[in-house]
């Protein structure tokens, strides 16, 4: 199909569709939209549609990225990837309808989730059913261009300073804190095997405030068995951070890559340190963190700082490292497992200290079709001064809430 009869047939539909309403269901055979993702009011929306209804059309003319967008892209989307006037199309725009404009939309998402959304249709990464996939007609070469198009449309013009990309998002270790910005939700328990079992629960919030900078705020929930019997519970000390990414790189294929950041942190003595919940004292924390993109989807990441108290009478100054190596693997597009090792270091710096070691082995899986929920479980292995220190299960729930609501995508 030549590229003036497929913009004709773009334009044909579309007329039928407002002069005809039509289902979502029948509109997803129908539309001839290609790619979109937004991340607009906390969630995302991916659409697809084929460039011909019936499969059948020739889109091998077609080279480029701008090219396809140009020819199959701009009835839904306009072109400049901000939407098409809502007098032009003939559906209700979901509410979180892409601006292909906006950084936040384009750079923080993985290559592979756009594809897979190209490729295989809104359904792939849980989005609307009303955009089917598009993979029987563009190639995977096409694909490609498709998908590193729409990432180009970000109008900011530091965007290759500013906004790491997605491919740098490493997979979350259970102690060791990554270099990338995150809009996140975690639950993170941590539960005693050796000894009177105590549970407790580090909740972490997450807030990216731009490309570079991050807002969190985290407190524990702790149990501690008591000798007389039965448990008792408190909230411990609130800690509130701001991390900032220094730099970042990436090769052109998306392969190798690496991001540093530097977060501090001050902890305030919220929790009741007479019973356990809690240091009772102010603590400025701060730690770097430099994480590596290998190849065959495999990782390294970095964390070292140390805690500094307002005073270090019954709480001593204190440094720790840590380390994880993973691999991520999946089938195709699908469910992604990620397992890794860890390996973490700590010492109060006070006479006669002993560094204490650990190794964690872990893995990490995606929960949901969209991929913004996942789940890790690991074991907390004491590798010397096992007297006074327990073994423990550990894992979390994540929770992307920039990427949608709790309980969609699945």
């Amino acid at each position: 199909m030549s590229l003036a009869l497929l913009r004709a047939v773009c334009a044909a539909l579309f007329i039928a569709i407002t002069l005809a309403p039509v289902g979502a269901r029948a509109l997803a055979k129908k539309a001839p939209c290609v790619l979109a993702s937004s991340r607009d009011h906390g969630k995302s929306w991916t659409a697809i549609a084929r460039a011909d209804g019936n499969g059948g059309g020739d889109s091998s003319t077609l080279h480029t990225g701008r090219e396809i967008y140009q020819a199959a892209c701009v009835a839904c989307h306009g072109r400049d990837g901000t939407g098409a006037p809502k007098t032009m199309v003939g559906f209700q725009r979901p509410a979180t309808f892409p601006d292909f404009t906006q950084c936040d939309q384009t750079a923080p998402e993985y290559a592979r989730d756009w594809k897979a959304v190209i490729r295989d249709g809104g359904p792939a990464r849980g989005f609307s059913e009303i955009m089917p996939a598009f993979g029987d007609v563009l190639t995977p070469e096409q694909i490609d261009e498709l998908a590193e198009y729409l990432r180009s449309l970000c109008r900011n013009q530091d965007k290759d300073r500013t906004w790491p990309p997605g491919e740098l998002n490493l997979p979350r270790a259970l102690l060791t804190e990554k270099a990338f910005p995150e809009d996140e939700v975690v639950i993170r328990t941590s539960v005693a095997t050796k000894s009177a079992p105590g549970i407790t629960n580090d909740l972490v919030f997450e807030y990216r405030i731009d490309g570079r900078n991050q807002f969190e705020a985290s407190v524990p929930v702790t149990s501690l068995h008591r000798d007389t019997g039965g448990y008792q519970t408190g909230i411990g000390d609130l800690a509130l951070g701001l991390k900032h990414v220094f730099f970042w790189n990436l090769d052109a294929a998306g392969k190798r890559g690496s991001i540093l950041a530097l977060q501090g942190e001050i902890v305030l003595p919220t929790g009741n340190a007479a019973r356990g919940f809690g240091t009772g004292e102010a603590i400025l924390g701060v730690f770097a963190s430099y994480d590596v993109l290998l190849p065959r989807s495999t990782f390294v990441q970095f964390q070292a700082g140390g805690d500094f108290p307002q005073h270090t009478r019954t709480t001593p100054n204190a440094v720790f490292a840590r380390g994880a190596f993973g691999a991520s693997f999946s089938k195709g597009f699908g469910r992604q497992w990620s397992p890794m090792i860890e390996l973490t270091a700590d010492r109060d710096l006070r006479s006669g200290a002993v560094t204490n070691w650990s190794a964690i082995p872990e893995f990490q899986v995606t929960l949901n079709t969209r991929q913004h929920v996942r789940a890790a479980l690991g074991y907390q292995l004491a590798l010397n001064n096992t007297a006074g220190r327990d073994n423990q299960v550990m894992f979390y729930l994540l929770w992307d809430w920039f990427d949608g609501g709790l309980l969609e995508g699945w």
